[in-house]
């Protein structure tokens, strides 16, 4: 397993060995002993969701006490996964980080709690696939605006598909970090 630290503290690019052979793949696409002591949180949730080509989820995240970490993944298709520091804090906060997550290359982002987390369906059928830290929590979801000026965060789509409440999410530029 290979990790690689970004330029935002904590943000993590994770991509397991993949043995390969004439019958496919194996990978293991989590190890808790091998991945506790650097992650340091405790998963209690997966999540999976299967969208179509320019579907734009985000930028969501739980409020604290049902902050979340996460560990994401693509396993059939690709996405632009992108991920805004909240830790009021921290020297990158505000600061996006963009990251192509595919059922190709096999990397993994772990997201830390105190970031507001989505992606953009680069492929139809895409499976996107999530560990989570804590459990869902509808009074502690959070919503940035995804294409807030402030963030600056091309996203190379022009009309992406977006649920209704991402649409009215609020912008960065009036948010009070939790974190």
């Amino acid at each position: 397993m290979n990790i690689e630290e970004t330029f935002i503290k904590d943000l993590l690019i994770i991509t397991p060995n993949v043995f390969t052979d004439e019958r496919g793949y194996f990978l293991e696409s989590y190890h808790k002993n091998k991945l506790e002591s650097l992650l340091k949180v405790d998963f209690v949730q997966d999540n999976e969701s299967k969208s179509q080509k320019n579907v734009l989820r985000g930028l969501h995240f739980q409020k604290p006490p049902h902050a979340q970490a996460k560990l994401v993944r693509v396993i059939t298709g690709s996405v632009l996964d992108v991920v805004v520091d909240l830790r009021k804090n921290s020297s990158t906060y505000g600061q996006s980080f963009k990251q192509i997550l595919s059922a190709e290359n096999k990397e993994q982002l772990y997201v830390p709690v105190g970031f507001a987390h989505g992606f953009l369906v680069l492929e139809d059928n895409t499976i996107f696939s999530y560990k989570c830290s804590n459990y869902y929590n509808k009074d502690s979801e959070g919503i940035i605006l995804w294409d807030d000026s402030t963030l600056n965060i091309n996203w190379n789509v022009n009309q992406p598909i977006i649920s209704e409440k991402d649409k009215i999410a609020e912008k960065f530029s009036n948010f009070v970090s939790p974190f």
